[in-house]
Parts: structure tokens; C-alpha cells; sequence
């Protein structure tokens, strides 16, 4: 941890308030992305952020306040503002924050890496972007100059590593390290009047660790194949419509799992507090314990304890532990995503899963690795079971309505399954549900084999809006009498 970290501690040590609780949170977040777009370098760019947030929790009130003046003046300023607002709040809000069960905890958590970011030279890095570059323009054909189809490619990374520490006036100390690179691949072929693109994962294969990523996700070997497909949907027919079996992919489960479970299961939805922005939830309190979300297959965790997955940590920013929970068992809804605050708020059990993006914004409930865990399927089995579907990877659309219930979403790639068989591939698979019914038609769940482990660096929630990241594994599954549309 930065020596820096630890002189802005003493500083806040030194003038706590006398109050029931509060808290500093330090974080310094450093990034770097690098880009090659049609072999030619894309400005690098680099962040620094640091600052700290302070909460305070006194008499049944609450209050906060984020600064980037981390001298003592600064840190008493912010102090005071918090204090101010925690009582102008008590017996005034919705909350009564006497009754949050905070922690007072002490421990450390860091990601494992193998190959550091700063290990290789930049001049390495975009050497090796330089490459990936060449790989999608070329696609299968690598003794090939050029194939003019191909209008459009890029090849990226972006890596961050965030330092938090985060203290209480109960010698509580956390110290959490997180390390972060996003690959991303993405190439569009164009025949006239049609273009379409082809990503990788689009965004989807970010994880915690170092360069060590590109091995693990396949980074090195998948340009030709993405090429191939772009162009290959060029000439390919549109989607049928109709209602049929749909197998997804892990990067199109991905999409499914955090728009139509993630979300709908945020506490704080739940209660309303989204709903100006964000949106409610089809959720109520009273389905925990009793409603069967989905089929048997189905069983939803909160996983914050995977090292390489994108949202991985020891605590959550209230300083909750975390721990493997089980959402959904069997189909049956046990739990929902809400910290300490929500569940006190409505007296049932939830996760450690309060977050905040970064130092100026206060915790709410967030998703942080929300998994499907694997089945007993392998894919040939999967495909053979179908006598008409189609298979569908990489998600290119979505939309879904504010309680997150009727949802349509779009894939870049589709392929048609006829009599256990994949044959014609298809462009611009679409297909529609409604997120209370829809996963009760799960009928097959993949095994280790298809199961993979993905994320998003985009998920924005909350006023004012907070961008956080969030991980996501998945095999790839079945879904019976599905509606099915292409794209005209």
C-alpha cells in the first residue's frame, strides 16, 4: 500500500469526531489504455486519481462527504460536512442508521498476478496490439496483404489497479488491492449495403490479474476467427422468426444473467431508491424464500471469492466480509443483492455487495461476480438435444423495461440448429421474454467445458450515476420455446 495512504490515515486518526461511527475510505485508482485502430497507434492514455470518502453515522443519522484535499484542513472539512448532514438527517430519514449492523473488521486482500503490467515496456505492448492488429485484418487468410472487406479493426488494452484503504474510529483496517486489464478485439467487414462487426466478448474477457489475462482468455489466437465471422455474416440470411429453442453463449449469458437477475435483485431497487433513474424492480420483498425463479437447473451465486474474476474482494466499501452465496438454489429465490444498509432497512439477509466506483461517491447496492454455476451438459449434447434453434454468441443490443421484466436483446453472431445439428449461420439473432417467466424455461445447463469467466466494465447505476465493474461466469444453456426474430 502506498506510504501516502497511511500518512492521510494518521491525519484522519488525529481529528475523529466523538460520534457512533465513522469511516475514511482512501482510494487512488491508476490506468492505462492502449489502442491500435487500423495499425495505427491511438493516443495512450493514462489516469491518477486519488481521494478519500467520510462517513459519518451518529444518533441515527447519517452523512457523507468525498474530498481531494487530503491535508488535515481537508480531511476536517469533510468531516464536518458529514457530521452536519448526519444530523440534519436524524429522525428525518427513511433509514435509522442506529440499527445498520456496521463492521469493524481487519484484514487485506489483493489480486494474484503472474505478469505484471509494468513488467513488459509499453513499447512491447504495442508491439504486441501492433500484432493482434495485422490478425484482424488478415483473418484466416494470413499470407494475404489485405482483405478489402475488412473496413474497420482494433485491437486494445486497459489496465487499472486500485489501492483502497478504508479505516474506522473502532481501529478497523482494510487494505485492498485490485489489479484489472480488459482485452478487446473488434473488427467490421462491410459488402455494400452491409456491415457488420465482430468483438471480442465485446469487452466481455476483463479479469483481475496482469497480462496473464491474454493467455487465460485466448486473446492471442481468436483474431482470425472473429475476422472470418465478420466477414461471413456478410452473405449469411437473416434470423428466422418464430418460437424455438435458443442455446447462448457465456458472453451472451453474461448479458441475460446481469440484466434480468443482477439488477431485479438489487435491494435498494427493491425499496425504490432507483426508481428516478434506474428503474424498480418485478421483484418484492415477499418472494424471498418462496418464488421459483427458474428451473431446476438454475442456481444463481454472489461470488466475491474467485481470484481471477473482474469483481473479486475480501470486503465490501462498508467494510462487510464476503463470502460465496447461493442467490438462487434450484430454481428457488433465497436472497438479494443489498449491504448492510438495505438489509437492515428491510430485515432480511443479503450480501456484501455496498460499493462505490470511486472516492467521491457513497456505497450502494451494487453487483459485484454474479455466476450461474456449471451444469451437467456438455455443448455436443446440448446442440444434438435441438430440433430447431438457434445458437446465439456476443450480445450487440439490449433492451429491457424499468422493473426489468419484458427484455428483448440482440447478437452479433447466430447459427442456425436443425435436427441436432449446426448448420447456416445467421446474421442479427434476436430474441425476446420476460424475465419472470423466462428462466423457467432453462432446459439444459453446460458443463465445465463451455463455462467461462467474463465481466463488464460498464455497469452504470445510481444519482448521481456511478460506472462500477462487475464480473460474470457462465456455461453455455438451453432455452425452450423462445421467441425468435432477426433483424428485418
Amino acid at each position: 500500500m502506498d506510504q501516502q495512504h497511511e500518512q492521510i490515515a494518521e491525519r484522519f486518526r488525529r481529528i475523529m469526531p466523538r460520534v457512533d461511527f465513522c469511516s475514511l475510505r482512501i482510494v487512488r485508482e491508476r490506468s492505462e489504455s492502449l489502442a491500435i485502430r487500423q495499425d495505427v497507434l491511438q493516443p495512450v492514455s493514462n489516469g491518477d486519481d486519488l481521494g478519500a470518502m467520510v462517513t459519518v453515522i451518529h444518533q441515527g443519522g447519517g452523512g457523507y462527504a468525498g474530498t481531494s484535499d487530503l491535508t488535515e484542513a481537508g480531511l476536517g472539512r469533510a468531516l464536518e460536512h458529514a457530521r452536519g448532514w448526519a444530523q440534519r438527517s436524524a429522525e428525518r430519514s427513511v433509514t435509522d442508521f442506529s440499527q445498520v449492523g456496521f463492521a469493524h473488521p481487519q484484514g487485506e486482500y489483493e489480486t494474484p498476478v503472474a505478469i505484471a503490467w509494468d513488467a513488459v515496456s509499453l513499447a512491447d505492448k504495442i508491439a504486441l496490439l501492433q500484432q493482434e492488429s495485422t490478425r484482424l485484418q488478415r483473418g484466416l487468410a494470413p499470407h494475404k496483404k489485405t482483405d478489402e472487406r475488412i473496413v474497420d479493426w482494433e485491437a486494445s488494452l486497459w489496465h487499472t489497479r486500485s489501492d483502497t484503504l478504508y479505516i474506522t474510529n473502532s481501529d478497523s483496517r482494510i487494505r485492498q488491492r485490485g489489479c484489472y486489464t480488459v482485452p478487446m478485439l473488434s473488427v467490421t467487414a462491410n459488402a455494400g449495403t452491409e456491415t457488420h462487426t465482430r468483438t471480442f466478448g465485446g469487452r466481455g474477457y476483463c479479469r483481475q490479474g496482469g497480462l496473464e489475462v491474454l493467455d487465460q482468455t485466448g486473446f492471442y489466437t481468436v483474431a482470425p476467427q472473429l475476422s472470418a465471422e465478420a466477414v461471413q455474416l456478410l452473405s449469411a440470411p437473416d434470423c428466422p422468426a418464430g418460437r424455438m429453442n435458443v442455446l447462448l453463449a457465456p458472453d451472451q449469458m453474461m448479458l441475460q444473467i446481469h440484466e434480468s437477475i443482477g439488477h431485479p435483485l438489487e435491494l435498494d431497487r427493491i425499496l425504490g431508491d432507483e426508481r428516478n433513474y434506474a428503474g424498480t424492480s418485478f421483484v418484492t420483498p415477499d418472494m424471498f424464500g418462496t418464488y421459483q425463479y427458474g428451473s431446476d437447473l438454475l442456481d444463481i451465486t454472489f461470488d466475491p471469492s474467485r481470484p481471477e474474476q473482474y469483481a473479486s474482494y475480501q470486503f465490501d466499501d462498508d467494510g462487510q466480509p464476503a463470502r460465496k452465496e447461493y442467490l438462487i438454489k434450484n430454481g428457488r429465490l433465497l436472497r438479494g443483492l443489498g449491504g448492510a444498509v438495505s438489509q437492515a432497512r428491510l430485515g432480511m439477509p443479503g450480501v456484501a455487495n455496498a460499493r462505490a466506483d470511486t472516492w467521491n461517491r457513497p456505497t450502494i447496492d451494487r453487483m459485484a461476480n454474479l455466476n450461474l454455476e456449471s451444469g451437467a451438459s456438455d455443448f455436443s449434447s446440448m446442440v444434438g438435444a435441438i430440433e430447431r434453434g438457434v445458437y446465439m454468441k456476443t450480445n450487440c443490443s439490449w433492451s429491457i423495461d424499468d422493473s426489468r421484466n419484458k427484455f428483448q436483446f440482440g447478437c452479433e453472431w447466430g447459427q442456425l440448429i436443425e435436427d441436432g445439428r449446426l448448420t447456416t449461420v445467421v446474421k442479427k439473432p434476436n430474441y425476446r421474454g420476460v424475465s419472470a417467466t423466462f428462466w423457467r424455461s432453462l432446459a439444459m445447463v453446460g458443463n465445465l467445458d463451455s463455462y467461462e469467466v467474463l465481466g463488464t466494465p460498464f455497469c452504470g447505476k445510481g444519482e448521481p450515476n456511478q460506472v462500477i465493474r462487475v464480473g460474470h461466469a457462465a456455461p453455455a444453456c438451453v432455452f425452450s420455446d423462445v421467441e425468435v426474430f432477426g433483424g428485418e
